[in-house]
């Protein structure tokens, strides 16, 4: 596969998390992230899963793989920011605490391994 769709898929995972974790999160999704199942998480793991869409369409249009990889990262997206949510509140961490800096460094590293693991299994199956 050329370069140019895999640069442009990354640029799009980019600005899609960018808005999905800071300009549209709202406080609702913040609060309840760490309540498993509850609709908060849900609800902004699924915005992700949908803004992600357009970024393996560069890349494919085999829609089994599409389905199964943008399923995969809701999963993974929603556990993600429900296991960092636990670590802070059992670590009693906030953002005045330079360990809380090191969680929520590694949770956006985490998303985007996701996003390069995403590109490449596109890459190897599509």
């Amino acid at each position: 596969m050329p370069l140019e769709p895999v640069l442009l898929a990354m640029l799009i995972f980019q600005i899609k998390h960018f808005l999905c974790d800071f300009v549209l999160q709202t406080t609702n999704q913040v609060l309840n992230k760490g309540r498993y199942l509850h609709m908060g998480g849900i609800t902004h793991a699924g915005l992700h899963m949908l803004g992600s869409l357009p970024a393996l369409l560069v890349l494919t249009h085999a829609a089994p793989l599409i389905a199964a990889l943008l399923l995969t990262e809701f999963l993974i997206h929603y556990h993600i920011d429900w296991a960092k949510v636990q670590v802070d509140r059992a670590l009693r961490l906030n953002d005045t605490n330079s360990l809380y800096w090191t969680v929520f460094g590694s949770d956006q590293l985490i998303h985007q391994l996701t996003y390069m693991g995403m590109i490449f299994v596109t890459m190897r199956f599509a």
